[in-house]
Order: C-alpha cells, then structure tokens, then sequence
C-alpha cells in the first residue's frame, strides 16, 4: 500500500489584516497597521498549495474561521443589531475588535497536532484541535477549527477526532507548530517530537523571560495520551527559551523535519545532544540532524526570513527539496547558505522559492500555512475529496477570490458592517464548493 504525508493549506480569510496582535512574533508586531491584500494574500496561499500539487504531492486545503466573530463580542456583553456590535467595540474596545477579526486560521500549522495511524494503537489517524490559549484572537479558533477537521476528515472508520485540551495555561497548546514527525518512511511507525517551552506545573522550571512559552510540556504529553501513542513513539524536548526571547515564538520558526531529517539551528534547544540520542535510539535507523550555525545565520536573520518556517518535502523521485519564502532569497546569508546545503550530501537536493509575502508580513511563512498528515492511500480516499488540490478547484477558488476578497484592508475598516455580510456570503459560497455542511455558527 502507497503511503503519503498530505499537506493542508489554511485558505487566508476575507478579514485578513496588520493588526499586531501576536506578542513575541516580530513580523506581526512590525508590520502592525499597514494596509493589507486579502485578496492578494489568498491568490498567494492558493499558488503555493497548487504548486505542490504540481509536484506530485497530495495538497488539500482548510477553509478559514468566520470572522468578524460578533459572537465573541456578544459574549463579552456588546448588543444590538451587528452593526452596532461592531460600531460600539469599535468605539469601547478596538483592541477586542482586532482579535475578534483576526485572520489568523490561516496558519493552520496550529491547527491542531496530527498522529498517523502508523503511530496510534487503534490504527487510527488522530486529531486534536490546538486550545491557543495564550493569544486571544487564537484562543476563539478551536470549536470551529475542529468542525472543519471533522468535515474534511469525515470517516469514522479512519480518522478520529479529540476535543481540543481544556482552556488553562497549564495546557496551552499550539498544535503542530511544536510537533514533528520522523520516522524512515510515512507509513512506518516513527518517531513523535514534541517540543515544549515550558514546565507549567514546575514554578522552577526553566523559561523564557521576555516572551511567552506559548506550549507547555503538560499540553504535548496530554495530547500523546489522547492520541494514543507508545512511550517509545514520543521524544519530549525542551526548546530554547533564549531564543523564544530572541521573537521564535514555535519551534517551527528554529527548526522543521521531514522522515529521517530534522533542519535545525545550533540554539534551537535544550539537551539537545541527550534528546537527538534517545531520536535515534527510538528511530531505530539512520538520522541526519542538519545543523545550521549561529556563524553561518543569525537567529535575527532566521527569524526574518524565516528559513526554518520551511517545508521540507520528499517529492515522488524520492529526493527531499525545501519549500522557502522568496523572503529567503532577499536575505544574503541565507540565500548562501541554502546554496551550499544542497550540496552538502545531506538528503535536501533542492530548494523552492514562493512569495507568501502577505502572509510573511504577518508573521508566518510556508509552514505556518500548512497541517501535515500522514496517510495511506485508503485514507486519502476517505477525506472529503472536495479539498483536494486539482486544476478544477484551483480555478473555482480563485474565481471565488475575486468575487468576494477586498483589494485592500486597514485595521479602521474591520468596522465596516458590510464586511460582515461580505465575509459570511464568502464562506457559506466556500462551505458548498468544499461540501463541508454548516460548520459555521452563521449557518446553523
């Protein structure tokens, strides 16, 4: 039976916007209130999964969250007909408004952590929505975040879905932005790397100082169990809080795997020497830990251009090739080093420049767009194959861009009432084109 690792592209919303919201993201906080392109941002994230598709992968994509939420706002005592939701947020709290029009399900890498069922012993593939509770625009995400899962993922006999962990700092959790999965080949049993920021049940504990641990160990270990996996399956690992200061708010911002190779900066971790021998003990084959040196890239030049938010894939010849930001490109030593890596005899023959600019600027690049899950091919045939990247959907969705995206969006104008029926008009168009049913709260 063939095995694969599908990717899951986030569609960028109709809200999407500069509005800073991300504590210790340096791109989200620098780029904060410049004028955004939804429609250029969705044409972007919709070019970067057909590509791949092109490549031969399966590519499928997730449909965004509703936004605004004047559900939240409700909740949090604003009345009145909607528009007079959003003029009074606008005018008593534009900070809550913000969160409430975040666009930021985009970056479905944080969806939720998946374990393929090569790894769970009911030989099931498991999902669990991510809480993100240290974000407030993120924390109002997983209720719908797991309807989609659930639409998408629709085969009991195949997929298993889990509630997302409960609403506490002790279990915050951001889903596979902090996972990785290694293994020798995708349908083979592999290896599980959780990575963790802090100890929350340990005050004295090791943790960063400026900015949040957005993971807690608690949060990785309790997924694990949900998800059914064998000790010997899991490697929990500490990341470092020196660099989370340093604006590496997930460990997909310092490192990314892909089988048996894991791309990593020099200051990713913890231990790391005693972590990478109990990965190989547990892998049980041949490992190729790719170390990228502070003298060859700063942790200020990864971060901007985001060189470990990168895809790695392994294309139908076989070879592995890193999917990269043309931000990457811009950056002359990073353009240098990922120049010499592919010559390096190291399983990465090449690499791949996308622009995702729009994304970029908001604090996220190629990996953040995607959710990884590994599958066989009865699997793939049991996923809603109105997901699936095609010529037919790519021309569907982009036709549906057009029609409903907005050119240009500032933060002032998350206040429009009409953005509110233009964003629901969009998305119930987009639930039947997916056939994903009512998983928003405006059509139920």
């Amino acid at each position: 039976m063939k095995h694969f690792e599908a990717n899951f592209d986030g569609l960028v919303g109709p809200t999407h916007n500069y509005a800073g919201l991300s504590f210790g993201n340096v791109a989200s906080l620098n780029n904060a209130a410049l004028t955004s392109n939804p429609k250029a941002a969705a044409k972007q994230g919709l070019q970067k999964a057909k590509s791949l598709a092109d490549l031969g992968m399966v590519q499928g994509v997730l449909a965004p969250q509703e936004r605004p939420d004047l559900y939240t706002l409700r909740r949090i005592g604003f009345s009145g007909s909607d528009a007079e939701v959003l003029q009074k947020a606008a005018q008593q709290a534009p900070a809550l408004l913000n969160a409430c029009c975040s666009a930021s399900s985009m970056w479905t890498a944080n969806a939720a952590t998946v374990s393929p069922s090569a790894d769970t012993r009911d030989g099931k593939v498991h999902f669990t929505p991510a809480n993100l509770v240290d974000k407030l625009h993120r924390s109002i995400e997983p209720v719908t975040t797991g309807n989609i899962l659930q639409a998408t993922f629709n085969n009991d006999r195949h997929f298993r879905h889990h509630q997302h962990l409960p609403e506490h700092t002790s279990f915050g959790d951001e889903g596979a932005a902090n996972h990785t999965r290694l293994c020798s080949e995708y349908g083979h049993a592999g290896v599980e790397l959780f990575v963790y920021g802090q100890q929350a049940t340990n005050p004295s504990a090791v943790k960063p100082t400026k900015y949040p641990a957005r993971q807690t160990l608690e949060a990785s270990q309790a997924v694990a169990r949900l998800h059914q996996l064998e000790d010997e399956s899991c490697v929990f690992m500490q990341q470092n809080p020196d660099v989370i200061d340093q604006g590496v708010f997930h460990n997909d911002v310092i490192s990314v795997g892909n089988q048996n190779v894991l791309f990593y900066h020099e200051q990713a971790f913890l231990n790391t020497a005693a972590k990478f021998d109990e990965i190989r003990r547990k892998m049980n084959t041949e490992m190729h830990f790719v170390k990228v040196s502070t003298e060859q890239v700063s942790i200020d030049d990864a971060v901007r251009s985001y060189l470990f938010n990168t895809q790695i894939i392994t294309l139908p010849s076989g070879e592995m090739a890193i999917i990269a930001p043309t931000n990457c490109q811009e950056n002359p030593a990073v353009f240098a080093y990922l120049n010499e890596l592919v010559t390096l005899g190291t399983p990465i023959k090449q690499v791949r420049y996308y622009d995702v600019k729009q994304s970029m600027q908001n604090g996220g690049g190629p990996a953040c767009l995607r959710l990884r899950v590994a599958m066989n091919e009865q699997e793939v045939e049991a996923v809603n194959q109105n997901t699936l990247m095609n010529n037919a959907l790519f021309t569907r969705l982009n036709t549906w861009v057009d029609k409903h995206y907005r050119d240009q969006l500032t933060v002032s104008d998350l206040a429009d009432p009409q953005l509110i029926i233009e964003s629901r008009t969009a998305l119930d168009e987009l639930t039947q084109i997916l056939k994903l049913g009512s998983v928003y709260q405006f059509q139920k």
